[in-house]
């Protein structure tokens, strides 16, 4: 990490800690956005590392015209994931991680409640990192598989 850490707005650290995000890895979020897609599609944060995750989503707001789980925002909920998660594993190092490929298998469909993402690292690498995520319902049938592949990269100036 760096010498000086950033400083964290009040408001700041009411957004990450509403999205989940463990107060250990505040600085590494401090200038990133969580107001895009995660915001919208409603996911949350349950735990967080490189080798582990996990995350929330409600259905309710993320279905397809038939009233279904869209597989759009189970994919989404897997990148982002394995994205974070990726991230996280290089972070201290000043680097990001950037979505490359994403393979997802939608085995059965969900049409209310709660899914759960658990994300798993495969490969916590130098140039790419590989996790394998799998997502469930309230009963716990999974309903999706995934595999994410990120590669690294510095962090773009802004």
């Amino acid at each position: 990490m760096a010498t000086s850490e950033p400083h964290i707005t009040h408001q700041r650290l009411a957004e990450l800690t509403t999205a989940g995000i463990p107060p250990h890895y505040h600085t590494y979020f401090a200038g990133l956005r969580l107001d895009g897609l995660t915001e919208k599609l409603g996911i949350k944060f349950q735990h967080l590392s490189p080798e582990y995750s996990v995350a929330t989503m409600l259905v309710e707001g993320n279905t397809q015209v038939i009233g279904l789980l869209h597989g759009g925002a189970t994919a989404a909920l897997a990148e982002t994931l394995g994205s974070v998660a990726a991230f996280l594993s290089v972070a201290e190092q000043g680097k990001v991680a950037v979505g490359v490929d994403l393979n997802i298998t939608h085995l059965r469909s969900a049409s209310r409640g709660v899914v759960t993402g658990v994300c798993r690292s495969l490969k916590l690498g130098k140039t790419v990192c590989v996790h394998s995520v799998e997502i469930t319902d309230e009963s716990g049938r999974v309903i999706s598989t995934a595999r994410i592949t990120n590669q690294i990269i510095d962090a773009p100036h802004r």
